[in-house]
């Protein structure tokens, strides 16, 4: 699934499309050393994970969760997917025209 987070924290580390994907899905090759976490303060309830190496941001990549997103754009390759909804429209920049049908809400999602 894919979502798109409107928040002032998403937009500042340029990465505001994410990923969820299933904590048993995912495999590290390499590089879970390199991961730097930056801890949430409420009402964000995932902690912003980078690349100390090059700075990539990766969304929540090193979560417990049993599924947690990952930063579509630090992805390669096509990802088959669209955005299912938008989250945290009312932090949205008024420059910013959201333009596509997915459903919209105010904070995280209630359900999608």
């Amino acid at each position: 699934m894919m979502g798109t987070c409107h928040c002032t924290r998403c937009r500042k580390v340029g990465a505001s499309t994410f990923v969820f994907v299933k904590k048993a899905d995912l495999k590290w090759i390499q590089g879970r050393d390199q991961v730097q976490l930056f801890a949430p303060v409420p009402p964000y309830k995932y902690g912003r994970c980078f690349c100390r190496t090059c700075g990539t941001s990766l969304g929540e990549i090193l979560s417990e969760e049993d599924s947690f997103p990952i930063a579509a754009n630090a992805l390669d390759g096509e990802l088959g997917l669209r955005t299912r909804f938008h989250e945290f429209v009312a932090e949205k920049p008024s420059w910013y025209d959201i333009r596509d049908d997915a459903r919209q809400f105010d904070g995280h999602p209630v359900s999608t």
